[in-house]
């Protein structure tokens, strides 16, 4: 075997060495020397690594698609993402800074970008904020100078602030998931929490242990695993927990507050057409029964008496 092996072709040869070095490549594929425990470890941490890279690129992805499936970011908290992002941003720019292999920190690059969509989509779909247009891009605005402003920071502050900042995503990745985790408690469901970006997270967590521990070795970025391992756990125990539980939204979908405007959301021939920013001016009347109003056409209140 160790004649096939030593032979292979060179595209093959090059991509071994860059992934695993020239030794490891040598001891394990040429010589097929699978008793080199370092390089055996090193190996199984470069292709965990390589395999969370590819992974953190798409974990995401089903939590995007079923905000917009959804249209609703129900049950997702907006400080939670706020905070796990920064958290994310901070150790991308503290690894890449600190010259580490790409593949003990490469996922946070995808994570990042995923997770700052997502939270431009929760500011988009909140409830409370989709009849108040202005108010909504006013949020988006400062959420995207917000983004500038700290990407800034990370990129261009000293080493010495950068490793506080590393520091500092350990009570990050604390309060980053701790909003989420009480807002799944109070409201005893899960709402669009994806199961897979969760349980991806968990496995994530758990290499990324082990590959840090064998290819990087700094105990501030273990510690910050370790503990985002811990929250998600427990964000993976709620979603066994509220499984199929759901909770009504029809009041946060109308933004209605007083009681005689929540009567009017729940009667079966209230429209959403019939709002106040559809009339422009005052509180929509009860619909009658008699009559045909054109859907879209603009009525006074004392037409639709």
């Amino acid at each position: 075997m160790t004649t096939i092996t030593r032979k292979f072709p060179w595209f093959i040869r090059d991509t071994g060495t860059s992934i695993i070095g020239t030794e490891c490549y040598t001891s394990l594929v040429e010589n097929l020397d699978i008793q080199d425990v370092e390089c055996l470890k090193y190996s199984l941490s470069k292709a965990l690594g390589i395999g969370i890279v590819v992974g953190g690129s798409v974990m995401k992805l089903p939590q995007l698609l079923l905000i917009l499936r959804g249209r609703s970011a129900r049950g997702l908290s907006l400080s939670a993402y706020v905070l796990e992002t920064l958290a994310y941003g901070i150790n991308l720019s503290y690894s890449f800074r600190n010259i580490f292999p790409f593949s003990t920190y490469g996922e946070n690059l995808f994570l990042t970008i995923q997770n700052i969509l997502i939270t431009f989509l929760i500011i988009f779909y909140t409830p409370s904020l989709r009849l108040a247009r202005r108010r909504r891009n006013a949020q988006l605005s400062y959420a995207f100078l917000g983004l500038l402003i700290g990407a800034a920071a990370v990129c261009y502050c000293s080493m010495p602030i950068l490793a506080f900042l590393q520091l500092s995503t350990l009570p990050l990745s604390l309060t980053s998931k701790v909003p989420q985790i009480r807002q799944n408690y109070r409201s005893k469901s899960t709402g669009q929490l994806s199961a897979f970006a969760v349980c991806s997270q968990i496995l994530g967590c758990l290499a990324r242990l082990f590959t840090t521990a064998t290819e990087v070795g700094d105990w501030l970025v273990s510690a910050g695993f370790a503990l985002a391992l811990v929250l998600n756990g427990v964000l993976g125990l709620q979603l066994w927990m509220y499984w199929g539980k759901d909770i009504d939204e029809r009041n946060d979908d109308y933004g209605l507050d007083d009681a005689v405007a929540k009567g009017r959301a729940n009667t079966a021939s209230y429209a959403p057409w019939q709002t106040q920013s559809f009339y422009r001016i005052g509180t929509p009347p009860l619909p009658t029964t008699t009559g045909n109003i054109r859907r879209g056409t603009r009525k006074s209140a004392a037409d639709l008496v």
